[in-house]
């Protein structure tokens, strides 16, 4: 196994690793880095009661950090205020990542310019897998498994036969158009690119472009935004019916304009971090491409 080769090729009993932010997936991925012998401190995400084994629980992102070698940060990322996806306040700055050791790296989901300018300054590396195709295949299931969990939590409807609008063919709405048509819904996938709408069409749903959304909005039962560019802007939002269900999965700053949608009696949803839904399935994957990326590292050192 790929995995196992990699941590064999480390000498983990000299690392100091320190897992700030995120949620039940990073205490996945914070058990599996102590199971390789490093040195391994947590803050920041749901802490169980009974502790994870070999797992120091720090005071503070301060002193999760000091004097690591590698800090792991949340798969998810950054919020639109430049604070990571933590259970409290965690703004990654200067002043904050200067504790850790010299020649230090962070690896996590995707990060924003202030702290690509920040370990700038100070030096650390940044190694960034939220485009790291394998990664997000691997995690998809989770995801498309939690996106139907919540629809089915928030709608009056079977998702069989209710009418659904995809917006993007990404690897999310690839999948989550896929998996609805195989439900039965009757699935709608907006575009822009024709290859995707092809693809889509293919897959047995009807398909249009991302400028017709106004026009099919009044009969959907659900729409799905998987694209992080405001798409389903207020005309789209005014056409839907009131029974409609909104969720936007997209990464900051979002696809769609919740605040508009529930002004006007809509039930949106900005459902971020649903790998959370299978930390153990998705910890387990992520782990995988950081030690891989951990490896790499350390060989290239």
């Amino acid at each position: 196994m790929k995995g196992s080769k990699v941590q064999d090729s480390v000498n983990w009993s000299r690392l100091r690793v320190a897992v700030v932010g995120g949620d039940e997936r990073e205490r996945e991925i914070a058990w599996l880095a102590a199971a390789t012998g490093a040195t391994v401190r947590a803050y920041g995400f749901p802490w169980p009661e009974d502790g994870i084994k070999g797992v120091e629980r720090s005071e503070s992102a301060k002193a999760a950090l000091e004097d690591v070698q590698f800090a792991l940060f949340p798969i998810p990322g950054m919020g639109v205020d430049g604070s990571l996806f933590a259970t409290e306040t965690i703004l990654p700055d200067v002043d904050l990542l200067r504790v850790m050791a010299s020649d230090s790296h962070i690896i996590m989901g995707t990060a924003d310019e202030a702290l690509k300018q920040a370990v700038e300054t100070l030096g650390i590396g940044l190694h960034e897998y939220e485009s790291d195709k394998e990664l997000m295949l691997l995690r998809m299931p989770a995801i498309v498994e939690g996106v139907l969990q919540l629809a089915i939590d928030n709608t009056e409807r079977t998702l069989h036969r209710s009418n659904v609008c995809v917006v993007g063919y990404g690897n999310i709405g690839a999948m989550l158009t896929r998996t609805l048509v195989l439900l039965g819904a009757k699935v709608t996938l907006a575009a822009r690119k024709a290859e995707a709408r092809a693809d889509a069409l293919n897959a047995g749903a009807e398909v249009i472009h991302t400028d017709e959304l106004a026009a099919i909005a009044p009969h959907q039962d659900i729409l799905f935004s998987t694209v992080p560019a405001r798409i389903v802007v207020s005309s789209v939002l005014d056409k839907l019916p009131q029974h409609a269900l909104v969720m936007d999965l997209s990464a900051p700053p979002g696809g769609v304009n919740l605040d508009y949608a529930t002004k006007i009696g809509l039930r949106a949803i900005w459902a971020r971090g649903l790998g959370k839904r299978a930390p153990v399935t998705v910890g387990a994957s992520q782990w995988k491409g950081i030690s891989e990326r951990i490896a790499a590292i350390l060989k290239s050192a």
